[in-house]
């Protein structure tokens, strides 16, 4: 897939599914910001892009805060240009039960997870609209699907992104954007094994219908072909990464 002359920001780009998405953007020809909020994070994605001989830049950026939104979104602008690709995938996750989520944790998740996109794609999308192009997509969860027990207020905030993908799509078709999600499910990253450990992994892996779990790069491969300019005719829609653990 060709993304060659635009300019792409993917947010929680210092790790995990955000790491391979960048990477991969870059190798088809976009430019890359890696926003992150760990910033050193940012800057190892950017050193893998740059080994490979693409353009990239580490932004520090805290996407629950709508002040470093719009510093970040300023420095892109200014180092890279324009923006028309746009990966919202930074998020947090982490299993407790449904009477022990408290009103601060709650709205910790719903700042990062679902009003995080919201500041990041209402700073961005006027480049898209100048341009009358654009690629959004939002990385949800297979648990917006299948609901996840201990995880009520994790899912509650995918689910509310998965809508808000929709809501995009319907309100900016006719200006040559598209907005859609991919949710994965049983991906081996660094958050999956930080709230469930190697254990989990190797018995999930045993019972999954491919054996395995997925990798960063199945995701990346997958929100790449939905910001590419093949895609032009995919709108609103949810593309399942979860190797056939869900079905449509």
């Amino acid at each position: 897939m060709s993304l060659e002359g635009t300019n792409a920001v993917v947010t929680g780009g210092g790790s995990g599914m955000g790491q391979s998405t960048c990477v991969q953007l870059a190798r088809d020809g976009a430019a890359l910001a890696v926003w992150d909020v760990n910033e050193a994070g940012a800057q190892e994605t950017v050193a893998l892009i740059e080994a490979e001989g693409n353009t990239a830049i580490a932004v520090q950026c805290d996407v629950s805060s709508k002040d470093s939104v719009t510093a970040a979104t300023e420095r892109t602008r200014e180092e890279l240009g324009p923006v028309t690709v746009l990966v919202n995938n930074a998020g947090i996750s982490g299993p407790v039960p449904f009477l022990e989520i408290d009103e601060a944790l709650w709205d910790r998740m719903m700042g990062i997870n679902l009003k995080g996109p919201w500041h990041v794609t209402q700073a961005i999308i006027p480049d898209m609209i100048a341009a009358q192009w654009g690629r959004i997509v939002n990385v949800t969860s297979s648990s917006t699907q299948i609901g996840s027990p201990g995880m009520t207020h994790y899912s509650s905030s995918k689910g509310g992104l998965a809508i808000f993908t929709k809501s995009l799509a319907a309100e900016f078709a006719r200006q040559g954007i598209t907005a859609n999600n991919v949710p994965p499910n049983f991906i081996d990253t660094p958050m999956l094994r930080e709230h469930f450990g190697q254990d989990f992994i190797d018995d999930r892996a045993k019972s999954s219908m491919m054996g395995r779990p997925g990798t960063g790069e199945d995701i990346a491969t997958a929100i790449s072909y939905l910001c590419s300019r093949e895609a032009k005719h995919i709108n609103g829609h949810t593309l399942s990464v979860n190797g056939g653990n869900y079905m449509n």
